[in-house]
């Protein structure tokens, strides 16, 4: 079994900070962009990394973002 944690940057924990205060949504573009406080994120590629590490999740795009369980986990974690 192979219990170990992935690495996040500063960028990432500050990201899924936001995204647990509610703060951020995906774009309905191809790239799904994150948008925090109305605002795209100069990082182009945080959204979709997180998105596919299963951090975060969102409904019908465009929408909200949300924490995935292992995103909490990890936020709470570090």
């Amino acid at each position: 079994m192979n219990t170990t944690t992935p690495t996040l940057s500063n960028r990432d924990r500050a990201v899924l900070r936001a995204v647990a205060s509610g703060r951020c949504a995906i774009s309905g573009s191809l790239d799904h962009s994150l948008v925090v406080d109305g605002m795209c994120v100069s990082d182009q590629f945080v959204g979709p990394r997180l998105l596919e590490a299963g951090f975060i999740a969102a409904g019908p795009l465009p929408g909200p973002a949300r924490l995935t369980a292992t995103g909490a986990a990890l936020l709470e974690a570090a």
